[in-house]
């Protein structure tokens, strides 16, 4: 069964939001997504992501300057 997450790391100061989204993703397989809603560019955790098999795709925010969706690929 697949999960669909929503983390909001708003506010928080780095590195602590890139550690709470690898901590959310961790065991994630596949099927499984995260919502990121964040006021930043991450371009490390984009590194990251790409680096260990995951995708992402993102979109303007409604609540926050971006919402990025994660997933395994």
């Amino acid at each position: 069964m697949s999960r669909e997450l929503v983390l909001d790391v708003r506010g928080m100061s780095p590195p602590e939001p890139i550690e709470r989204v690898l901590d959310a993703i961790d065991d994630f397989v596949p099927g499984d997504r995260l919502k990121l809603i964040i006021d930043c560019h991450p371009v490390p955790l984009f590194r990251i992501l790409e680096n260990n098999g995951f995708a992402f795709q993102e979109v303007p925010g409604t609540e926050s300057v971006y919402e990025i969706a994660i997933w395994l690929k």
